[in-house]
């Protein structure tokens, strides 16, 4: 796994991507403490707004994301996303407002919603081999689950020294790392086929996304992980502090129990993927998430919990660490940017539904309700993505195309054989030009020319 390191390029990105989310895991805890100074014992319901602005600035910036990479180059735009993240960040510790929280929140996650799927559209760009970028995959989920574990401990050595103000500090210079690794690096410029049409452009990568079979499984695949992990994340400390009657450090053990989990199976994804599909294995974490929820239910003792945390974490990774494999499947160069943008609006769509559902109904009708009934969601999606993703999914599809005639940047090719008045410009170029019917067999995805997925021996 991590031989993928030895690539210049994607060391430095994934240097960038540990800076940032250390930075990220400080403003999280160093957050929750200005929450509590600004309102006390009204901070859980400060956090929580500030959660669902986090995901609606994630479900509603991110789309722009697709659009704004066929404008700017890949580089001096992320690099300016860290800086503009930089700057909001460190505005933070002299507010006096709670509403100047969420604002800031808002425009930072803003900037995250942009940053983050520009970041994963470039690194399938960056490793073309699927070896390769399977375990570039592994490495990010790594990436994620040890920040959920150090940078609370990083937080409570530096808060035995400082005042919590500066954890804002120590996320501005994560950032600003970040800015520095991804400066230092050439990538590929990203390439966009959309339609002259604003909306056009911004509704890309949904309309691919939901055009094709494996891409809307994955995103019901997506509901099942968010069922199991919003769970963890907003009830882990029912479950210590009013079920098992234990502490704070408690809850920093359960929530390692979990990342222990995920961490063990981003470990073993490289090899796993090598023998087992990734739709079957990601199948199966879905269905292993529906049938553990429910053990919730049952009243479990310290072993028992934990046992279980452990569990959910390994069925989380088992779903979420793969999912860019049917991704980078889906798209051509073209179309990346968008897709990417797509899958991280629509993935925490998912979570925006089960946040508010595990507080919710935990508060309202109990622990058990919720494990049962979140569990009972969780199958229900994972029978949904058997259903939506087919089981035989060939790369290349033999299709079948009528005449017909449309105007979109091309380049000649074999599909593209046609002649030229003079004035069309130098290739790629657009131009109104006529297809003749066809039947052939290609790596199939959803673009100008394939605006449907094709039925079995059918058209596109």
């Amino acid at each position: 796994m991590l031989a993928v390191l030895k690539h210049p390029t994607y060391r430095r990105l994934f240097a960038a991507q540990v800076l940032s989310l250390l930075g990220t895991g400080l403003t999280t805890v160093a957050l929750g403490l200005l929450a509590f100074e600004l309102a006390g014992a009204e901070a859980g319901a400060v956090l929580g707004t500030a959660l669902a602005i986090k995901m609606v600035a994630y479900v509603g910036v991110s789309q722009f994301a697709g659009v704004l990479t066929g404008i700017f180059p890949r580089r001096p735009f992320l690099v300016g996303l860290d800086l503009i993240r930089a700057g909001f960040v460190l505005v933070l510790p002299f507010v006096t407002q709670v509403w100047q929280v969420y604002a800031l929140v808002f425009a930072s996650q803003s900037m995250s919603a942009l940053f983050t799927p520009t970041f994963q559209g470039t690194i399938p760009d960056i490793l073309e081999d699927e070896r390769s970028y399977t375990s570039a995959l592994s490495l990010s989920r790594l990436a994620y689950d040890l920040e959920s574990l150090i940078s609370p401990l990083l937080a409570g050595l530096l808060l035995a020294v400082i005042s919590f103000h500066w954890l804002f500090a120590g996320t501005a210079v994560g950032f600003l790392g970040s800015a520095i690794l991804v400066g230092g690096v050439a990538l590929p410029a990203a390439r966009s086929a959309a339609g002259t049409r604003f909306v056009d452009r911004l509704t890309r990568g949904v309309r691919i996304y939901m055009a094709t079979p494996r891409l809307r499984g994955l995103l019901a695949l997506s509901f099942a992980a968010a069922a199991g992990g919003s769970m963890v994340i907003v009830n882990t400390v029912v479950q210590v502090r009013a079920g098992l009657g234990g502490s704070n450090d408690d809850v920093a053990l359960l929530f390692a129990c979990y990342g222990a989990g995920s961490m063990l199976v981003a470990m073993t994804l490289p090899r796993v993927l090598g023998r087992v599909p990734a739709r079957s294995f990601m199948m199966a974490g879905a269905f292993a998430m529906a049938a553990l929820l429910p053990f919730g239910a049952m009243g479990l003792g310290w072993t028992g919990s934990a046992t279980l945390w452990f569990a959910m974490g390994m069925a989380s990774s088992a779903i979420g660490a793969p999912a860019g494999l049917p991704l980078r499947r889906s798209c051509d160069a073209d179309s990346r940017p968008a897709v990417y943008a797509a899958q991280f609006a629509l993935s925490h769509a998912c979570w925006l539904v089960t946040y508010p559902l595990a507080g919710w109904l935990g508060a309202k009708a109990g622990l058990g309700v919720t494990f049962i009934t979140l569990g009972v969601l969780a199958g229900l999606a994972a029978c949904l993505a058997m259903r939506l993703w087919p089981a035989v999914d060939p790369d290349e599809i033999e299709h079948e195309h009528h005449a017909f005639e449309h105007d979109t940047l091309h380049v000649h090719d074999a599909f593209h054989d046609h002649g030229h008045e003079g004035w069309e410009g130098p290739e790629p170029h657009r131009h109104p030009h006529r297809h003749a019917p066809v039947r052939h067999r290609h790596a199939f995805v959803i673009d100008d020319h394939h605006l449907a997925w094709p039925i079995p021996n059918g058209r596109a």
